[in-house]
């Protein structure tokens, strides 16, 4: 069992949750990368302090000098996306299965149309799990366990929502019957 983090509002990248993509090793996982803002200190250093102490219970003293580190900056390794510009990030995965999911008010969201109504951009809170693994020189990774979603926001897939696309336009009811 790994540390666990719940974050504080964060912003969703490639949210990948309705149905599993397949790794490099044909594995299914659901996964995203989970934005935190930068201002977002508490969150931040939770996930620092689980990072050093799954490390710390897995070599001791004798951490690798590579350890991989899940926590990444936004501004240095993407400096020309827009979405991650003070952000700090981590990309999470499930290899069990899809997390669980909930709204604003923890109600599960279940329902596939409901699920596939939310995408990359839309913002919420992840529940996290860090644990550090021996192999490639070792590190500790990011599990996806839940996530609570709790409003739209803007899709960084490029690609709008058609509610927010069209406006609604009078339809003449007629008897298809007739």
């Amino acid at each position: 069992m790994g540390t666990k983090v719940v974050t504080g509002r964060v912003r969703f990248s490639y949210l990948n949750i309705l149905d599993p993509r397949h790794n490099d090793q044909g594995r299914d996982v659901w996964s995203s990368a989970v934005l935190i803002p930068k201002t977002d200190t508490k969150t931040i250093d939770q996930i620092k302090d689980a990072i050093r102490g799954e490390a710390k219970a897995k070599w001791g003293d004798k951490i690798p000098a590579n350890l991989r580190n899940p926590l990444r900056d936004g501004d240095e390794e993407k400096p020309d996306d827009e979405a991650y510009a003070g952000h700090m990030w981590v990309n999470a995965n499930n290899y069990q299965g899809p997390p669980g999911v909930v709204d604003a008010r923890t109600q599960a969201i279940i329902d596939r149309a409901e699920l596939s109504q939310w995408q990359s951009g839309d913002h919420g809170r992840a529940h996290l799990e860090f644990y550090a693994y021996d192999k490639s020189g070792g590190g500790v990774a990011c599990g996806l366990s839940n996530i609570q979603f709790i409003e739209h926001g803007e899709p960084l897939t490029g690609r709008m929502r058609a509610e927010d696309v069209f406006e609604a336009v009078a339809v003449e009811e007629t008897d298809p019957f007739a």
